[in-house]
Order: structure tokens, then C-alpha cells, then sequence
């Protein structure tokens, strides 16, 4: 599904003052499969890390967070070479390892050729304070928020009746009364379904408002173990 953070992601990565991005969110509403997926077309390799799944990968960061020391041990446990400028270093689930948001600082200062993307939920309450400093000055923040009006749109394949609102709406002038009947009906379904990709991802393969319900229930419930 196409999200519209892709053209931020495209834009930092031109950037000469680029610093490593930290991509915050809920659960669930994308960050993984938009960094992958920005890292598989505009990249020649993703060097991906996940804390969640690779406990063991904490250790690494404890033992030392200097860049010279991490890129080779990362390109191993990667099992591919970590190149300047053209491989991206993406740590999932990074909220795991405060220590990891602390090399941040040191990527940044000693090693900015490096392309560094983390992500992770809840990093505003993760992170301990009395023992780790949030890097300050020293990353970009993004927000990945759950799929808009016009992102819903496109999942649906109506590119062509987002250029046409877009067209009406900077021309100030009326969506003719089809397309316009049609939109609401869009978005009455946006209403019912929501922006999580996964429901609406399901309701495009199944037509199923009750599925998407219980996909909603069960994420909601998932929300406040978490």
C-alpha cells in the first residue's frame, strides 16, 4: 500500500543534513514495512535488525556504541556488507535498547555517511532517563500516523479521484456530483474501517465488516497490554 511518508523518507535521503531518523508510532500502523520497503527501492541493500526478535542483539550495543565498532559486527550478524551511503541500517523494536537510541549521537557526530533508521512504539515512556540520554540535537523525528482519507484512496486504486478532489480543490470549484457521491461513499467506508493498514488491508481482500471489526477489537485489546 502506498504511504504518503515515502516522500519524506526520499527527501531525508538527499538531504546534506541528513542525521539518523528515529520513526515513532503506534504499533501497527506501518513503520516496519514503510522503512523496508523505502530501503528495497532506493537502496542497494537493508541491513535490518530487530531487537524483539534478536534479544541478543542488546549485547552488542552494551559492549561498545562507537560506528567503528558496531558496522563490522553488524555487517556480520547482517550476513552482508554495510556500505557508505548506498546500504541502509534499519533497528526495529529500538524502544528494547536504550543504549542503541544513544549510538544515534555517536553515528551522527563521527559517522553521518552511514543511512540509519530506527523505529519503535512507546519510546516516550521506554526510555530510563536516569540512566540513558535521549539524543538530543542529534536525530530526526517522524511520526507515522495510521493511513489517511487519501491513503485509503489509493489502497483502493482511486488515483484517479484523488488527482480529481485535488484538481477541484485547488481550482476552488465543485467535484462534479458523481465522483462527489462516490467519494462519500469512501468515506463512510473510511469511517467504519479506520486507517490501521492490516484492516484495511483485509477489507480490500475480504469486503468484510465484520472481520475488520474483530482485526479492530483485537488490535485495540493488543494497545492496552502493551
Amino acid at each position: 500500500m502506498q504511504r504518503k511518508i515515502m516522500d519524506y523518507f526520499v527527501e531525508w535521503k538527499a538531504s546534506p543534513y541528513r542525521k539518523p531518523l528515529i520513526l515513532q508510532g503506534a504499533r501497527q500502523v506501518g513503520k516496519t514495512y514503510s522503512v523496508l520497503e523505502f530501503g528495497r527501492k532506493h537502496y542497494d541493500n537493508v541491513a535490518y535488525f530487530n531487537f524483539e526478535t534478536s534479544p541478543r542483539l542488546a549485547e552488542t550495543f552494551a559492549e561498545n556504541i562507537e560506528p567503528d565498532y558496531l558496522i563490522p559486527i553488524l555487517s556480520r550478524l547482517a550476513n552482508q556488507t554495510i556500505v557508505k551511503e548506498r546500504t541502509l541500517i534499519f533497528l526495529d523494536e529500538v524502544q528494547l535498547c536504550e543504549r542503541a537510541l544513544t549510538s544515534l549521537k555517536y553515528f551522527c557526530e563521527l559517522a553521518p555517511e552511514y543511512h540509519i533508521i530506527v523505529a519503535g512504539s512507546l519510546l516516550g515512556v521506554a526510555v530510563n532517563r536516569e540512566q540513558f540520554s535521549f539524543p538530543v540535537g542529534k536525530v530526526d523525528i517522524k511520526t507515522l500516523y495510521p493511513m489517511d482519507m487519501e491513503e485509503f484512496l489509493l489502497a483502493c486504486g482511486e488515483h484517479e479521484l484523488v488527482d480529481k478532489i485535488k484538481g477541484c480543490f485547488a481550482e476552488n470549484t465543485p467535484l462534479p456530483a458523481a465522483l462527489h457521491e462516490a467519494a462519500l461513499q469512501y468515506y463512510r467506508q473510511y469511517l467504519v474501517i479506520g486507517g490501521m493498514p492490516d484492516c484495511v488491508k483485509k477489507f480490500l481482500e475480504t469486503k468484510n465488516y465484520i472481520l475488520v471489526r474483530h482485526t479492530q477489537a483485537m488490535t485495540l485489546a493488543s494497545y492496552l497490554n502493551d
